[in-house]
Parts: C-alpha cells; sequence; structure tokens
C-alpha cells in the first residue's frame, strides 16, 4: 500500500504534534491545505509525557511541568484554549533543599539557574566553605574570557565558581535537568546565556544579578505565570497531549504503532517513506523528530551523520510513592524537595514533594512523593526488578526522610535512553548538519530534543519552526509549479 501525503512528520511526539498543529494553522490561515501525516512507533502519542489518573492522583510518568516563563508552551496552551488549565506552583511551597555532607541546607535565597545572586545569602550558607565562598566570589575581579568557543559547562562553572560550588550546588541543579556529566555537556547548547553575561559583564554573579532584575516581567505572560517558575496543567501534562490529538484528527493522518526504515529520495523530487508495516508513503517535506540514534540511520545514506552519532543518552527512572497523610510524621508544606550532590552516593538524584509542589496532584489525605534514580555514570539502578528499585527508593526515604511507613502504592517509570547529551561543539556540528540536510536532501528537516534544547518549550518551539517552514516551502512549490 502506498500513499501521498506533502508534509510527514516522523515521531508523534510533542515536537512532531507541535510541528503538525503549527504546519496545519499556517496552512489553514493560507488557504491552501497540504495533506499532512505523522507516523509514530509506538501505539500512542506524547512521546515521554505519560499521565496516570490513579485513585484521585494525578502522576507524570515523565515530565512534570515546565518553565513559566518560556513562551512556547504558554502560547501553544492559549492557541488551544487551554489557558485557564494552567497551574502554577504552591506559593505556600518556597524551600528547595540540597543534601550534601549527610545533611539537607536550604538552597541559598537568590540562586538563578545554580547561580548565586544574593552573596550575602550565599555568605550564609552552610553548602560551601570559607575557602569556596573566596573562590566563588573571585569571580567578581577575574578577568572574563572572551572568547566564542565553546566549553563544556563543569569547565566554565569552575573556572568561574570554582569546584565546591559546581560540585555542592550547580551539579546537583544544573546537571539534573540533563541527568548528565557537566564536564561533557556542552555549554552552548545548554547554558549559553553563562558565557554571554561574562563577556558582557566581565563576571558571572554580576551578569546573572542584572538577568534576574531585567527578569521581573516577560512580555506575553498570563498571571498564573507571574511568580512562579513552573508550570502544569490541572489535569497533567497529557491533557495538552489529548487536545493537540483532538484538535489534529480531522486535519491530519495519524498512523501508530509504525515507524520509518527508510527515507528514499525520489528522481523525480520528493521522497518516499517506507514504514515498518509494509506501508510507503510518498512526501515532498520531512520532518524527523525522532531521537538522534533513531534519525541517524535514516540520514547516513545521504549526509555525514557524526553529530548525531556523537549525542549519548541516559536512562534515568522515576518512582511516586503515595502515602497516608494521617500516618507520617513531619512538615511537608513549606518545600518543593530536594536535589543530591553527586558525592553523596545515593541511589536518588533527587526528590519531589508532589503533592506539597502541586497541591491539585492528590486529594487531601495524600502525600505523593517522585524520587529520581540515575545519571551519567551511575544508570545501573534503572534496570532494576521494579521490588528492588522500590526497596531501596523507601529505605532511602526511612534514612533522609525518617519515614517508615508503608506506601498505599509505588508506580515506577523507566526511562530509558531519554536524555540527551550535548557534546562541546554540538551547536556547530549540528547547525553544520542541517546546511547539509538543505544541500542533499531538501525538503528534509530535524527538529526535537536531540538538538534544540531538552525543556517542553524548546521542543515546541523546534517543531513550530521545522512545521512552519515546511509548508512555506510546500506553498512556495505550488506557487512555483502553477507559473
Amino acid at each position: 500500500m502506498s500513499e501521498q501525503q506533502d508534509i510527514v512528520i516522523v515521531g508523534g511526539g510533542l515536537t512532531g504534534l507541535s510541528a503538525a498543529y503549527y504546519a496545519w494553522s499556517k496552512a489553514a490561515a493560507s488557504g491552501k491545505m497540504p495533506r499532512i501525516a505523522i507516523v509514530e512507533q509506538s501505539g500512542r502519542l506524547g512521546g515521554k509525557i505519560d499521565t496516570l489518573h490513579r485513585d484521585g492522583c494525578v502522576i507524570e510518568r515523565g515530565p512534570d511541568s515546565f518553565l513559566a516563563r518560556k513562551l512556547p508552551m504558554v502560547e501553544l496552551a492559549q492557541a488551544l484554549g487551554m489557558e485557564d488549565d494552567l497551574v502554577a506552583t504552591n506559593p505556600k511551597a518556597k524551600k528547595t533543599y540540597i543534601l550534601c555532607h549527610g545533611k539537607l541546607h536550604p538552597m541559598p535565597k537568590g540562586l538563578v539557574l545554580g547561580i548565586p545572586t544574593d552573596t550575602q545569602a550565599f555568605l550564609k550558607t552552610g553548602l560551601i566553605s570559607p575557602k569556596g565562598k573566596l573562590k566563588a566570589m573571585r569571580d567578581l575581579v577575574i578577568e572574563p574570557n572572551m572568547s566564542t568557543e565553546d566549553e563544556s559547562l563543569g569547565h566554565f562553572l569552575n573556572r568561574r565558581l570554582g569546584q565546591e560550588v559546581t560540585e555542592n550546588i550547580s551539579e546537583p541543579l544544573l546537571a539534573g535537568i540533563y541527568a548528565g556529566d557537566m564536564s561533557k555537556l556542552s555549554l552552548k547548547a545548554t547554558f549559553p546565556q553563562f558565557a554571554e553575561v561574562e563577556r558582557e559583564y566581565g563576571s558571572l554573579i554580576k551578569g546573572m544579578q542584572a538577568t534576574r532584575r531585567k527578569g521581573q516581567s516577560v512580555p506575553g505572560l498570563p498571571d498564573v505565570a507571574k511568580g512562579t517558575m513552573f508550570l502544569t496543567f490541572k489535569d497533567g501534562l497529557g491533557s495538552l497531549v489529548s487536545k493537540l490529538e483532538e484538535v489534529l484528527q480531522p486535519h491530519v493522518t495519524i498512523v501508530t504503532g509504525a515507524s520509518v526504515t527508510n527515507i528514499k529520495q525520489l528522481v523525480e523530487g520528493g521522497y518516499e517513506l517506507d514504514l515498518s508495516n509494509d506501508h510507503q508513503i510518498q512526501a515532498e517535506q520531512v520532518i524527523v523528530t525522532t531521537p538522534s540514534f533513531a534519525a541517524s540511520p535514516l540520514l547516513k545514506p545521504y549526509v555525514n551523520v557524526e553529530a548525531l552519532d556523537q549525542i549519548h543518552y541516559v536512562s534515568v527512572a522515576n518512582v511516586v510513592s503515595a502515602f497516608d497523610r494521617s500516618k507520617l510524621t513531619g512538615a511537608w508544606d513549606d518545600g518543593t524537595g530536594f536535589v543530591i550532590a553527586r558525592h553523596e552516593g545515593r541511589a536518588i538524584t533527587a526528590m519531589t514533594w508532589t503533592s506539597t509542589k502541586w497541591t491539585h496532584t492528590s486529594p487531601e489525605d495524600t502525600v505523593l512523593i517522585r524520587c529520581y534514580v540515575g545519571r551519567a555514570g551511575d544508570e545501573e539502578r534503572v534496570d532494576w526488578p521494579d521490588e528492588a528499585l522500590k526497596h531501596t527508593v523507601l529505605n532511602e526515604l526511612a534514612e533522609l526522610m525518617h519515614i517508615q511507613v508503608e506506601p498505599r502504592f509505588m508506580e515506577v517509570t523507566r526511562l530509558k535512553h531519554s536524555m540527551p547529551q550535548y557534546p562541546v561543539g554540538h551547536v556547530e556540528a549540528i547547525a553544520s548538519l542541517r546546511a547539509a540536510l538543505k544541500r542533499e536532501l531538501p525538503g528534509v528537516a530535524i527538529a526535537g530534543g536531540s538538538y534544540d534544547g531538552v525543556g517542553l518549550p524548546d521542543c515546541i518551539r523546534s517543531g513550530q519552526l521545522a512545521g512552519e517552514a515546511a509548508v512555506e516551502a510546500w506553498i512556495s512549490k505550488q506557487q512555483t509549479a502553477a507559473i
């Protein structure tokens, strides 16, 4: 069976859905409607987004929120009529902790992406020794590096703030986003603003202080996004996927349970895609939104895919436990959770007091706790049997939080090869690959978390740009053919 489409999107995660939505929206506005298809190898859409509703609880088995100040997610919610479904973190839960040297320390006031901007609060923290604090304060006077060459995130932070701040504060906070090794992660691909403020202000601390003052107001933010760092949806992130599917269903062909196994460039122009279900689809524009390790074999016959093969992935797991609130002792209403420094040697890398951070996620009599397991260099436990993972998490909850009661239930989720690790030089390598695609495979694009940022808003933006560009190219070709 062969099918003709105009735009085919390979992958039905958030990037692919965003590409389809914005392609359809742009086409509808132009009055010219291409045939659009999404091909997803699993049996459902949404990728890593996976919301479970159980016993009155809203449980995220993948990502649980997104940065409020990154507009692509907010704008998509507004476009879908879901702005009223956005939920901010609990304003009463203001504290976050770092486990370091066996003790939970409150994060110093004024941290911005792990960078101290309130020097008085930083100098009072027990996380850093006097010598380490002195080393960090040298950032205010040492010469900046004016080079635009990429370097590792760890090397940059060590250079500006010292190893102690890097290991005890920055690493558990920032590397947690990528579950990565900061000595290998690209600065340009992860936190390019750090290098930019160093060059502009001569100091990372001074630059982040200025950025913090400027960032008090972001144009276009709805009221719910003001005064909170993170947002989610009241019925879970899965509700966004459901809404996108509902909107796209009448206009877009959605194929699930099949993967694209080959992309063939046709002599007469366009492409033929072979599917694992023995179908073929012909298309003029192709957007590949799969992880780089799945995109690489599709593109390898035509371009150098070394940039894709250099992106390694880390596997992680999360374990959600639901407890009877009446059986727990201790305070559950003053914080959102804690992160754990790598040198602590714990199985858990971070813990979220979910029902405190997000009050809508559980009934009043239930406490939800989400623990994260696995990071670069420490992935073995991710493959442990469920019971072993549960036992390990409960043991560490007992040691760290003195929780001695059995949970009502536990949910284990493994996210294998889910966290892309951007190597030094990633930005330039992907730009070079995209240039090669434009030359050798005109009409084929790559988009998604493997290339342009791992956050949900980053994925949406990447998909939007690719989807709109595909429609523009298709319309241009139609106009040329009509002449």
